[in-house]
């Protein structure tokens, strides 16, 4: 049995705009996974929602559903460990764990850590925070997934991310935002039930992450 690859694609007035990304992933992760790849057609038509594509056993299976109106979230800090997660695959039990144990707390998800105390990601969100104007996010070596919003991020941010290192005792000064390609880019309001330092510029990139030049 091979794994299971997923992609979860916004559709915004018909058309996928990160689709191009989206299909780098799935060639990258299957090229490394050895994942049979059948012909994924890039998504388009109806309405406003969040299409799941599921690719395994050279097959594909397609759900969809409405979009979540979010205008920040709140973070939990998990005790669990950060196992490493390079690819969305479907094993992704431990992590779907952590997001249960995190919403038990009333936080919308769980933050989550290497064994070494080093920030990597939450599990349905990669997180990212400003120094001054510079925009970092945890260095992908630490294991995080290759994240198809941060990867958007890249393309909008002049001179692009700067991957640094931040433990949980450094966060508390710090103004995070979290992406993800079903509802772009949002500011985190809360963590670990202390109210976040916010920064416009989450708000000046939450309002151009959509808007992809040919797509």
């Amino acid at each position: 049995m091979t794994d299971t690859l997923i992609e979860t694609v916004r559709i915004i007035d018909g058309r996928a705009p990160l689709w191009p990304l989206h299909r780098w992933r799935i060639m990258n992760s299957a090229l490394m996974l050895g994942v049979p790849l059948p012909d994924v057609e890039a998504p388009h038509g109806g309405a406003d929602r969040v299409m799941r594509i599921e690719i395994g056993d050279g097959q594909v299976a397609i759900t969809e559903r409405d979009v979540d109106d979010l205008e920040s979230i709140s973070l939990a800090s998990s005790p669990a460990p950060h196992r490493g997660y390079p690819h969305k695959i479907g094993a992704r039990a431990w992590l779907e764990a952590a997001h249960t144990t995190g919403r038990a707390t009333g936080a919308d998800d769980a933050l989550m850590f290497d064994i070494e105390g080093r920030m990597i990601e939450a599990t349905r969100w990669a997180v990212g925070w400003w120094d001054g104007e510079r925009l970092c996010f945890p260095p992908l070596a630490l294991g995080g997934l290759k994240s198809v919003a941060r990867a958007r991020l890249v393309e909008m941010v002049r001179g692009g991310l700067e991957e640094v290192v931040l433990t949980r005792d450094e966060m508390a000064k710090r103004s995070l935002l979290v992406c993800n390609a079903a509802h772009g880019v949002l500011s985190v309001g809360m963590l670990d039930g202390t109210p976040a330092v916010e920064n416009p510029r989450t708000t000046a990139l939450a309002k151009r992450f959509w808007v992809r030049p040919g797509a």
